[in-house]
C-alpha cells in the first residue's frame, strides 16, 4: 500500500536571533524546530485558540512592595517564623 505524502512546506521570515533562540528551546525539549512548530500548530487546531504570553512584569504598586520585602529580608526586619505548626503561624498573623 502506497502512503500518500500529506506534508506541505510552510515558509516565513523570522529574525535570525528569534530562530536561533527558538531552535535552542526546541532542542532543550528534545524537538526539532519543525517538530516544535508542528506541535504548536496542532495545539492551536485542537484548542481553537492561540495563547501568547510574556514574562510577568509587576505593576508599579507590586514592584514597590517587592522592593520593600527584599529590603526587609536582607536587613532581617519584619520577619516571622519559622513555625512549628500552622496554629503557631496563625497566632503570629493574628497579632
Amino acid at each position: 500500500m502506497n502512503k500518500i505524502n500529506t506534508k506541505t512546506l510552510i515558509s516565513f521570515k523570522a529574525d535570525k536571533n528569534i530562530k536561533k533562540t527558538a531552535q535552542k528551546i526546541a532542542e532543550d525539549m528534545g524537538l526539532t524546530l519543525s517538530g516544535f512548530l508542528n506541535a504548536s500548530l496542532k495545539q492551536i487546531i485542537r484548542d481553537k485558540r492561540v495563547v501568547l504570553t510574556s514574562g510577568l512584569v509587576p505593576n508599579e504598586q507590586t514592584e514597590k512592595i517587592l522592593k520593600k520585602c527584599l529590603f526587609d529580608v536582607s536587613n532581617k526586619k519584619n520577619l516571622a517564623g519559622p513555625f512549628k505548626n500552622a496554629s503557631d503561624m496563625m497566632k503570629s498573623l493574628n497579632k
